[in-house]
């Protein structure tokens, strides 16, 4: 019986109950209202039967809800005899900020800082700390924040910060006279005014039904995306909503593609202020797909994602149209807390992360990898798109490095840079000058590859991965980490200026898996990386010559990097050089990385080291709250 219950949980939490259906669906007999590929559900009949007749009842994807278990009511605890800090003063002159893909554009992240003080996520709490200068580092506060908190977003003296937690609710389902307890995952974004950084002042909530998917923040606008399932309740199905503090629910609009899927998922895109602390958020719904990515430039917001389904027309030149692994884009115009649905376009293959995509000169890029049978056996290969405003595709280069896949891409102004990976490092320098006759300019093959590429000027590339070596069985064992440094000035050369491994195999590091880990200062000429490293070493106590074994080392490893003399190690910020726990998500693996002025500030889960630029000797250590069950999973999966 018990598990019974627990079954009935699960299909019933993070959806909000049917009684409260949204004014979009309230009549029956309401119009349907198309955008481009998109048509709006008239009535809750309407979205019953699509869901009906598209995706099978009850189906639930196994990531909503959660068990109830979300921490009890936000508290503050300040940090012993805390001094009253106002807005940052005698704060560095020069400081690094969050690692992001589009200028202009913020990206979440659990650690931000505004050159004075360090604001963090640790557990369930946000921990600031006078960060600077570093001899004084210190705690000024600690706020447990409601739930699991998960991403922040700091814009002045205002910070949002994103958990995800159960609310307990009751619903009847039609038919039945009992109340059923319902336990709904939501997303909350706690605005808070930390102008007293030892006391932060909770000024607004908002709450979004499902699980935190991603956000952006331009300006001081914030638009985040949420996911959930939909479930049936018996014959009733509860749909997303979006609240701000006591303020009535709003009931999205809720849109879904002609193109029919196999499977859908609720995706409510949501627009707010960080200051005006009583507007009304903006919000749409959408039925999409899976394998869903997000990127945003300063003006559009794009939402990619798998088709399984029949292939749609839209006015594609690929001459692999036939091709069921198949990408739908769809771009919303962004502006002043707006977000105003514009156009759909689709392209054979599917993406990678949000780097396979990119907008410029008004035109969205795309770079994906095409897999899938035929008679003839399996086939694999790679392709690059270019769509106009209307996300119509202009222009195509298809078939690139056949039988291997996309491992890294990165636009840069009217070239991409693409690397693919099977048995050697192919890094492909494409020209998109042309947006409608792209073109293979040139390329080199390396052993290797890279999964994150990062500019280091306009004509230098760097490539963070891993270095491969062929075996005695005709495959390809992976070894180190290894940076590599790529001149690209004869776009029809390409060539490889420096390059360094580090530790054996195994050896990871935190900015594969998240490229906001990855810390590249150009006006100081410094690269910081985290590595957890697996180094070899001798084995006295074995009788046999050339035994070894291995000890683990967490840190980060910081480089001098130039053209005219690659990588240079400078020194190491250590965290931990012992014990069993090596990975890259442990509590002593550095994730993040920051420096203000000439300190460098590596940051673990456990703690935050201070090393100094000048000399890279230690100079103090502040110790987070700490605990060690928060963080099996530090990082979110994607």
């Amino acid at each position: 019986m018990g598990n019974w219950k627990l079954v009935t949980a699960v299909a019933l939490g993070c959806l909000v109950v049917a009684a409260i259906i949204g004014t979009a669906l309230a009549s029956e007999d309401a119009g349907t209202e198309t955008w481009g590929d998109l048509e709006k559900f008239g009535s809750e009949k309407e979205l019953k039967a699509f869901l009906k007749e598209h995706t099978q009842e009850g189906w639930n994807d196994g990531i909503y809800p959660r068990a109830p278990g979300g921490a009890g009511q936000e508290t503050t605890m300040n940090a012993p005899a805390p001094e009253t800090t106002a807005a940052p003063t005698s704060a560095a002159r020069d400081y690094s900020t969050t690692n992001v893909q589009v200028e202009g554009v913020d990206e979440a992240d659990f650690v931000k800082n505004d050159g004075k003080y360090i604001y963090i996520i640790s557990g369930e709490t946000l921990a600031i700390l006078e960060a600077f200068p570093a001899e004084t580092a210190k705690i000024v506060s600690e706020t447990r924040i409601d739930g699991r908190p998960t991403a922040l977003f700091l814009s002045g003296d205002r910070l949002v910060v994103f958990a995800v937690a159960e609310e307990e609710d009751m619903t009847t389902p039609e038919g039945s006279v009992t109340p059923v307890p319902v336990w709904r995952t939501v997303t909350r974004a706690y605005v808070y005014d930390v102008g007293d950084r030892a006391d932060p002042e909770l000024l607004r909530t908002l709450t979004f039904t499902g699980d935190y998917y991603d956000a952006r923040m331009v300006g001081d606008y914030v638009y985040t995306l949420t996911r959930e399932s939909p479930v049936w309740v018996r014959d009733d199905i509860v749909l997303p909503e979006v609240r701000a503090g006591g303020a009535a629910p709003i009931r999205p609009d809720i849109y879904h593609p002609k193109t029919p899927m196999q499977s859908y998922i609720f995706y409510t895109a949501t627009a707010f202020s960080v200051r005006k602390d009583t507007s009304a958020p903006d919000a749409e719904t959408f039925l999409l797909g899976y394998d869903t990515t997000l990127f945003a430039s300063q003006e559009n917001l794009y939402v990619g994602y798998r088709n399984t389904g029949p292939a749609y027309s839209s006015g594609t030149t690929s001459k692999s149209a036939d091709v069921r692994d198949r990408t739908i884009i769809h771009r919303f115009a962004i502006g002043k807390g707006k977000i105003d649905y514009r156009a759909m376009g689709e392209v054979p293959g599917h993406l990678l992360n949000q780097f396979s995509l990119d907008e410029y000169a008004g035109n969205l890029r795309v770079a994906t990898t095409v897999e899938g049978w035929t008679r003839e056996g399996s086939l694999q290969y790679n392709n690059v798109y270019v769509l106009d405003p209307s996300m119509k595709t202009v222009g195509a280069l298809e078939h690139i490095a056949p039988d291997e896949r996309i491992y890294a891409a990165r636009f840069a102004g009217d070239r991409l840079y693409l690397v693919t990976f099977k048995r050697v490092d192919p890094l492909f320098v494409i020209d998109l000058y042309d947006p409608k006759h792209p073109g293979i300019l040139g390329k080199l093959k390396i052993p290797g590859y890279s999964d994150y590429l990062h500019p280091y000027d306009a004509d230098h590339i760097i490539g963070l991965g891993k270095e491969t070596n062929e075996n005695g069985w005709g495959g390809v064992s992976v070894g180190g980490l290894k940076i590599a440094l790529f001149d690209v000035s004869d776009v029809n050369n390409p060539r490889e200026v420096d390059a360094v491994v580090i530790g054996e195999a195994g050896t990871d590091s935190a900015a594969l898996h998240d490229h906001k880990a990855f810390l590249f200062a150009e006006e100081k000429g410094l690269l910081i990386i985290p590595v957890s490293e697996i180094k070899r070493v001798e084995n006295p106590s074995s009788s046999y010559r050339g035994s070894y074994g291995t000890t683990t080392w967490q840190g980060a490893y910081i480089y001098s990097v130039s053209p005219e003399k690659g990588f240079t190690l400078a020194g190491t910020a250590a965290h931990s050089e012992k014990g069993p726990s090596y990975t890259w998500n442990s509590p002593d693996a550095v994730r993040r990385s920051l420096f203000m002025d000439d300190t460098l500030y590596t940051v673990s889960a456990r703690s935050i080291v201070m090393t100094g630029l000048a000399d890279y000797s230690r100079e103090s250590e502040v110790f987070l709250p700490y605990r060690e069950e928060a963080y099996s999973t530090p990082y979110p999966v994607r």
